[in-house]
C-alpha cells in the first residue's frame, strides 16, 4: 500500500526546521514524503533541498490556500494513500502503522484521522480534530475531546477505532482513488472546513470515515491564522454555512439554514457584549459572502445517500450554553 505524506507549506521555513526532521525520522520507511509549496517567498524550498534531499518538492504556482494547494499538488503525486498533514504537526514513532492496518482490513473506509493532541500541552486534546469530529443538528462542528472551546485532558478515553463524521485537515489519511473520485477539495472554501465538506461528500458516496486512537500526533494550531484572527472567524462561519447549503438533506434544508442564520446572529451579538466587535463584523462579512454564493452552492448540492450519518438529534449549542454540558461524554 503505497503511501505519500504531503506537507502543505506557505512561508513555513521555521516550521519545517522544527517538524520536518521528525516526520522524516518516523515515516520514511513507510511512506514517501513530499512538501507541497504554495508559492512561498521565504527560503522553505532551499531548506528542504539542502537538508532533506530525499523529500520531494511540488511547487504550486500560486498560493491557492489549503483547498487549491492540495488539489494542485496531488495531481502529480502517485500513491494509494495520501496523508495530508500541516507543517506545524509533530508525529510520533509508529504513527502510520495502525492507520494502514485499518485501511487494509476495511475496504470501505476512505478517510482516517489519528488522535490529535496539543503540541503546547501534550496532556490535552487539540482544538482542530481532537478525538474525531462530528456535526450537530445545525451543522456546527464539535469533537470528541473538544466541544466549542472546552478542551479535555487525554486520559486515553479515546484510544479506540471509531466511526466519526469528519477528520481534521491538520492531519488525515485518504484513499487517493476516493479523493480524485470526489474531485478533491472544493476550492471555493480557500481554507477552513473544506475537510468537513470532503468527509461529508465521501459518506454521501457510501464510504466510512474513521478515527484511530492508537496513532498520535501533536498539533501547534493557529500557525497560519490565530484563533483570535477575525479572518479565521469569517472563514469558519461562511464555510460552515456553505457546508449546510451544499450537503444537508432536502427535508431539513430550510429548517437548518434559517436556524443557522438566527444562531449566527446571536453569536455576533455575543461578540459585541464581549467587546470584540471585529468578530461581529467578520460574521456579518461571512453572511454577505454566503448570500453572494448561495445560488452557486445550491447548484453544487449532492444527492445524499441513506448511509449519511448526519446527526439530527443533538444541538451542541443548546447543550453547551444552556445545559452546561462541556464534555463529549456529557452530551445527550
Amino acid at each position: 500500500m503505497k503511501t505519500a505524506i504531503v506537507i502543505l507549506n506557505w512561508n513555513g521555513e521555521k516550521l519545517l526546521e522544527h517538524f520536518l526532521p521528525g516526520i522524516v525520522n518516523f515515516s520514511a520507511q513507510e511512506a514517501e514524503i513530499y512538501v507541497a509549496d504554495n508559492a512561498s517567498t521565504d527560503a522553505s524550498i532551499q531548506y528542504v533541498q539542502r537538508y532533506f534531499p530525499s523529500v520531494k518538492i511540488v511547487e504550486n504556482t500560486i498560493n491557492g490556500g489549503y483547498a487549491k494547494g492540495y488539489n494542485d499538488a496531488l495531481q502529480s503525486i502517485s500513491a494509494d494513500i495520501y496523508c495530508l498533514i500541516n507543517s506545524d504537526v509533530e508525529v510520533t514513532q509508529n504513527w502510520i502503522t495502525p492507520i494502514l492496518e485499518v485501511f487494509k482490513k476495511e475496504e470501505n473506509t476512505a478517510i482516517i484521522q489519528p488522535k490529535i493532541l496539543d503540541f503546547k500541552d501534550k496532556t490535552k486534546f487539540e482544538y482542530a480534530g481532537a478525538g474525531g469530529g462530528f456535526l450537530d443538528l445545525y451543522g456546527y462542528p464539535y469533537c470528541r475531546g473538544r466541544v466549542f472551546n472546552e478542551i479535555e485532558l487525554d486520559t486515553h478515553q479515546f484510544n479506540d477505532v471509531s466511526e466519526i463524521f469528519w477528520a481534521s485537515g491538520a492531519c488525515f489519511f485518504i484513499r487517493s482513488k476516493v479523493y480524485h473520485q470526489l474531485g478533491g477539495f472544493d476550492e471555493d472554501y480557500f481554507a477552513h472546513q473544506e475537510e468537513i465538506d470532503l468527509c461529508w461528500r465521501s459518506q454521501n458516496s457510501g464510504y466510512d470515515v474513521k478515527y484511530v486512537g492508537l496513532s498520535t500526533v501533536y498539533h501547534v494550531g493557529g500557525a497560519t491564522l490565530q484563533e483570535t484572527n477575525p479572518h479565521k472567524t469569517y472563514l469558519n462561519f461562511r464555510n460552515s454555512l456553505l457546508n449546510v447549503v451544499k450537503n444537508v438533506p432536502k427535508k431539513w434544508f430550510l429548517f437548518v439554514v434559517i436556524s443557522r442564520l438566527i444562531l449566527d446572529g446571536i453569536a455576533g451579538v455575543k461578540f459585541l457584549f464581549e467587546f470584540r466587535p471585529i468578530h461581529t463584523f467578520a460574521i456579518l462579512k461571512a453572511h454577505i459572502s454566503f448570500y453572494k454564493n448561495f445560488i452557486k452552492f445550491l447548484g453544487k448540492r449532492r444527492k445524499l445517500q441513506k448511509k449519511s450519518n448526519y446527526n439530527l438529534h443533538t444541538s451542541v449549542v443548546w447543550q453547551y450554553f444552556v445545559m452546561g454540558r462541556k464534555k463529549y461524554h456529557d452530551l445527550k
